[in-house]
């Protein structure tokens, strides 16, 4: 029987471990990779044109599909966002939320950039 994995927003104050995702040199600009820590698959974002990173779940929500990591990037006003490439429902990279109203959100996970080294906060 496969074990189901739950995916659960970090905040920046639960960090209990950073770990090392690649160098920043090896991310695609205005894209993101594919991540995996303890069984989870994180899609970390390098969203350049505005200067910032963001991690989420990889896990589409409605179609179950790891595919997140190569959605489209994109701002709703000032909202960051990631577009599934499946059905192109819309995600805030900043908190998760569903930006088409429906109930379903993402996990997101704070990054950090050291050193030239791209690292992801979770809570073990």
């Amino acid at each position: 029987m496969t074990e189901t994995v739950e995916y659960k927003t970090v905040t920046a104050e639960e960090v209990g471990a950073w770990v090392e995702v690649a160098a920043e040199k090896d991310f695609p600009t205005n894209g993101g990779v594919c991540a995996e820590h303890n069984g989870l698959q994180v899609a970390v974002f390098n969203f350049s044109r505005r200067k910032e990173w963001y991690a989420t779940q990889n896990l589409c929500p409605h179609k179950q599909q790891m595919i997140l990591s190569r959605g489209m990037l994109g701002s709703e006003g000032e909202e960051p966002k990631v577009a599934c490439p499946f059905h192109k429902q819309t995600f805030s990279l900043k908190d998760g939320k569903n930006l088409n109203g429906d109930h379903c959100a993402l996990a997101t996970y704070p990054v950090k950039v050291e050193n030239g080294y791209v690292y992801v906060g979770f809570k073990n």
